[in-house]
């Protein structure tokens, strides 16, 4: 039944050039969104109420400037990293296809597969030997030869004694007793 206007939709967006503006009700909300053609399939793209938008402004970074010679370390460093298909076993989605291993076993009454234990376990760094290692690193290439030490622990510094109350009750007690003498006197 809604082949005929998807169809017709399709090819008007193609003939057109152009891309729809749409509203759609998901997750009991009205949204906004934008129909665009990727080959034979209409796709939408979830957009922002101008209320849910910041002002760029408000979050932006602070002004910097950047060398040519940083933007073309940037590109470089981009060209590397960049794939041209997004094929393969890291682009699969591991999730879903476990989960559903999982439903599919509880609803058989079967025991539940095994999680997969992972290949590498993550490497732990030691923060402050590599900050002492690039401390030297950075002192021997501007030709300094001095050696980082490690900085000494803090030792919890100790409260002077309180003073105590005996001095005090010892005056009271001595004028007490100098009336005392005067008054048998």
């Amino acid at each position: 039944m809604a082949a005929k206007p998807y169809k017709l939709l399709r090819q008007a967006l193609d003939r057109s050039s152009k891309v729809a503006v749409a509203k759609y009700a998901w997750a009991g909300r009205e949204r906004l969104g934008v129909l665009r053609l990727r080959g034979d399939a209409i796709v939408l793209h979830a957009m922002r109420w101008p209320d849910e938008v910041r002002d760029p402004a408000a979050v932006g970074p602070p002004h910097e400037t950047v060398s040519e010679e940083e933007i073309e370390g940037a590109l470089a460093l981009i060209d590397r990293m960049s794939q041209d298909d997004l094929e393969g076993p890291e682009f699969t989605d591991t999730y879903t296809d476990a989960l559903a291993k999982i439903i599919e076993a509880k609803r058989d009454d079967a025991p539940l597969p095994e999680a997969p234990e992972p290949e590498q376990p993550g490497k732990v760094l030691d923060l402050m030997a590599a900050l002492t290692e690039s401390v030297q690193q950075a002192r021997a290439s501007r030709g300094e030869d001095a050696d980082v030490h490690e900085m000494p622990k803090k030792t919890a510094k100790k409260q002077p004694a309180k003073k105590t109350a005996k001095k005090s009750a010892v005056k009271k007690t001595g004028k007490k007793t100098a009336a005392r003498q005067s008054r048998s006197a």
